[in-house]
């Protein structure tokens, strides 16, 4: 068996990251939708192992799984009471259930469980030893690559919610919840300056508890309470070192620490007149980190290289004992909604936030007793004014205008050498415009265009001791921009029977703010969708669905100070699906989906002052493709219970070099380190095979 203790992020387009969370869920039970009081149990088959489409769906190991599902709701309708049960994907490990209890109107409440999985999709193999634990040896000398210990990776997440609702009467209502998520599991990790692969244990208690007072009256409505959450990390410091134990080659790795928050806050609406209503909120929260940091008498978190001597070296005595992070945040929020005129509507809104960062300035001493890094503090203010008018004009036309403004102003540092730009303000300007259609009872469309800008104060470049040229680095967050972004919808229904969706979005940015500046220049998104289904008949019905996602950035940076690198970025992406569904007979029911994503991304690179040498390959395109084929046919047995069998094929490939090179060498982290390798399919399929017997009841 191999150890699933690790867990390594998978660097994966942004849009194919949204595909497989979203399809890579719960497969076996695609398609099964319960009746009240009903249970599901059966066996379900995957031919062979899936790392990749297995990440959330807690199969992600060819073989047999246990299914079983549940739907149990009973009611006493003299008493007003009722009791409900639900089950989910019982035999998995991503299984989620759910008790409730209420009598109406009047009291309530529940219990919820879920298991949430995430297995690592590659493998490890490695000679490092002591992998979950705090303390790790590293082999030396390092092994040959594919000699040490397969090992898969993943981490597991268990979700206990209970909440509580009381109906304290006069439109008075209590409502409590309280959460506690035990992770377990471990992720790769690295030290030191070169790859050297490391392993984070994770033994972490995440608690969340909250409490709701709300009144609701006529023209009166608010809402109080207090929210509050809890971090608890078992583990504190990771110690490594060579497996000779040698002192000099020991590593300090610092895990995330203790912290809490507090939350205050209300909010509320009032009923001015039946066509104007007031809103507000109010909140109050502070986080800390004030737990002690760990120390040690071997070089890692903060140490005094002054007094190193015989292998060892003392912590700095101007190290301070506790981060005592603080942050501390106010919301005001006000907004106005009302109706002037018959044809005319208004939503008004103010926001304020006050985002204060008052963690204690602390410096890092690298040589002498003097500190010469600090920690960058975080403070800053939002203020967002927002303004929106619909007007109704003739022929079911309306005319929608709106224009919202933000400013923020940011701390900027001022100890210590900063490493980029900074700004103090930064303002947007958005303004919106869209007209809507409802040209009949079958069609409806609208059409609306966003244009905004953002500026701000001048730059507060790099100090002295910064690298060349850092004073021209632009950063996305902070630089100058103008956005023009244009939507287009149309909801069709030519016919009863058929239904038809399109949406047709266009945008566009320009950076700018820094002369001759490194960074993004520009980028641009697009996205065209149209969605169909058809009604054949009462007992057939079809849907089909096509997405095609494009996006590009440009950027300049700089590969030597007499070189400039320009980067054409883009990634593209093609989604279809095609499914239908009905009955045979009286007794059976069928149907299959077919899905199929391609994504496709390009980083085209030029050099200006210079030529790539031939030892600088450019980088490769990454390609990723999924098509998966989902079946599935239900008989009636009898009036209550049914037997249900489901075929899904699925075939996924990658050309992503992040772990594997072009021709299937895995990964290495080196001959001179430890020698671990990392292993992956680029192409994987598989098959799975189920069946589930149903039963309903009274």
């Amino acid at each position: 068996m191999t150890n699933k203790k690790m867990q390594q992020v998978f660097k994966m387009t942004a849009l194919a990251a949204a595909l497989c969370a979203a399809y890579g869920s719960s497969l076996a039970a695609e398609g099964l939708v319960l009746e009240p009081n009903s249970i599901a149990v059966g066996i379900g088959n995957w031919s062979v192992d899936r790392p990749q489409q297995g990440i959330y769906d807690g199969m992600r190991d060819g073989g047999g799984y246990g299914l079983l599902d549940a739907d149990i709701t009973k009611r006493d309708d003299e008493t007003g009471t009722w009791l409900g049960l639900k089950a989910r994907n019982l035999g998995l490990d991503n299984r989620e259930l759910n008790l409730e209890w209420q009598r109406q109107g009047d009291v309530g409440a529940s219990f919820e469980y879920s298991r949430i999985p995430r297995d690592n999709p590659y493998t490890y193999n490695t000679g490092v030893q002591g992998i979950g634990t705090t303390t790790l040896r590293v082999p030396t000398p390092s092994i040959t690559p594919g000699t040490g210990v397969n090992t898969e990776l993943g981490t597991v997440r268990d979700r206990l919610t209970a909440k509580f609702f009381k109906s304290l009467g006069a439109g008075l209502n209590f409502n409590a919840s309280f959460r506690n998520e035990d992770k377990d599991g471990t992720r790769a990790w690295s030290r030191g300056g070169a790859a050297e692969f490391a392993v984070e244990p994770i033994n972490s208690t995440t608690r969340q508890f909250d409490a709701i007072l709300t009144y609701a009256r006529e023209k009166l409505q608010l809402s109080g309470g207090y929210y509050g959450t809890t971090y608890e990390n078992a583990n504190k410091l990771v110690v490594t070192s060579l497996s000779s134990l040698t002192p000099a080659s020991t590593y300090n790795l610092s895990l995330p620490l203790n912290n809490k928050s507090h939350e205050l806050f209300m909010n509320g609406g009032y009923d001015f007149t039946p066509t104007t209503r007031g809103t507000f909120k109010v909140s109050y929260s502070t986080a800390r980190q004030d737990e002690a940091i760990p120390t040690s008498t071997t070089p890692g978190l903060v140490w005094d290289p002054t007094g190193c001597g015989g292998g060892s070296c003392a912590p700095s005595a101007l190290a301070p004992k506790s981060l005592n992070g603080r942050l501390d945040t106010t919301l005001l929020e006000a907004g106005l909604t009302a109706k002037p005129m018959p044809k005319l509507s208004v939503v008004a809104n103010l926001r304020y936030r006050d985002f204060a960062d008052k963690t204690p300035l602390q410096g890092v001493v690298f040589t002498g007793a003097t500190p010469t890094v600090f920690n960058t503090p975080f403070s800053y203010t939002n203020k967002t004014g927002k303004l929106e008018a619909t007007y109704r004009l003739p022929d079911a036309y309306s005319l929608v205008g709106g224009i919202e403004y933000k400013a923020q102003d940011r701390q900027v540092p001022n100890v210590g050498t900063t490493w980029v730009p900074f700004r103090q303000t930064l303002n947007e300007s958005t303004y919106r415009t869209e007209l809507r259609k409802s040209m009949s009872e079958t069609v409806n469309g609208s059409l609306a265009y966003v244009y905004s800008t953002r500026d701000g104060s001048a730059y507060q470049v790099p100090g002295v001791g910064a690298e060349p040229m850092q004073d021209r680095i632009n950063p996305l967050n902070i630089a100058d921009r103008k956005r023009d972004k244009v939507r287009a919808m149309m909801d069709w229904s030519p016919m009863d029977k058929l239904g038809l969706q399109f949406t047709v979005e266009d945008s566009k940015d320009e950076y700018s703010g820094q002369v001759g500046s490194y960074g993004v220049q520009s980028g641009s998104a697009r996205l065209y969708s149209v969605d169909a289904n058809y009604a054949v008949n009462d007992d057939w019905q079809v849907h089909a669905w096509y997405t095609r996602d494009e996006t590009r950035a440009k950027e300049m940076t700089q590969q030597t100070v007499a070189n400039t690198k320009f980067n054409d970025l883009s990634e593209t992406g093609d989604s279809f699906g095609l499914g239908i569904s009905g009955k045979i007979s009286g007794k059976l029911k069928m149907g299959g989906d077919l899905e199929q994503f391609r994504s496709v991304n390009k980083y085209n690179q030029t050099l200006a002052g210079g030529t790539l040498s031939a030892a600088l390959v450019p980088t490769p395109d990454i390609t990723n493709t999924l098509l998966r084929l989902k079946m599935f046919a239900q008989y009636a047995l009898n009036k209550t219970s049914d037997l249900r069998f489901n075929l899904i094929y699925e075939q996924w490939s990658t050309g992503d070099w992040s772990w594997m090179f072009p021709g299937g060498t895995p990964f290495t982290y080196g001959s001179t380190t430890d020698g671990t390798s990392v292993n992956a399919a680029s192409k994987q399929s598989s098959t799975f095979v189920g069946v589930r017997y149903i039963y309903r009841f009274q």
